[in-house]
């Protein structure tokens, strides 16, 4: 019998560069690039970008629970970003850049709850985690041309300059976790 696959939504940056990260990682089946949590239908990048939206950009990801759990999800998705910092990864400043955790089941909230306080009482970043963890609202998926962008786009300057470390830090950190090569 297949397992039945779970879903993730996350948002920690550039959905590009979680994106590309997080698909290496073995049980995870499918991430798909887009927009959560804010207050119009449809939503498109230039109106995400330009903060008029209120959403957040984020992945979302169909997972085997048999293969990797939720928890470990988590444990790359906060190796990957600052979550300490509010409304920006590095370069990248704004709402829609927001550390978010929107969670599709009482028990998700509650695992996601549980590493944040455990994140936070082994003091790995000098400020707290401001990972917002809410109850997940629609997901609009993003244009075409932002899914598996990496892969599309390896020479583009961003991706270069800061999706593709993000890709390998996971590769390092997560090395026994990560799909057959």
């Amino acid at each position: 019998m297949e397992n039945e696959l779970s879903t993730a939504t996350l948002g920690g940056g550039c959905f590009w560069c979680l994106e590309a990260a997080l698909r290496q990682l073995a049980g995870v089946e499918s991430v798909v690039s887009g927009y959560c949590g804010g207050h119009t239908v449809n939503p498109d990048y230039h109106s995400v970008c330009a903060g008029a939206t209120g959403h957040v950009e984020v992945v979302c990801i169909a997972f085997d629970p048999a293969v990797i759990d939720y928890r470990t999800l988590l444990e790359a998705f906060f190796a990957i970003h600052d979550p300490t910092t509010p409304d920006r990864q590095g370069n990248d400043v704004g709402t829609q850049y927001r550390s978010t955790i929107f969670t599709h089941s009482d028990a998700q909230e509650h695992v996601a709850r549980a590493l944040i306080a455990e994140l936070d009482a082994a003091a790995i970043w000098p400020d707290p985690v401001v990972t917002a963890v809410a109850p997940a609202p629609t997901f609009w998926p993003a244009e075409d041309y932002h899914q598996d962008y990496l892969a599309n786009n390896p020479r583009q300057p961003y991706c270069v300059a800061v999706v593709a470390p993000k890709a390998a830090k996971l590769r390092e950190e997560f090395r026994a976790r990560l799909k057959p090569a």
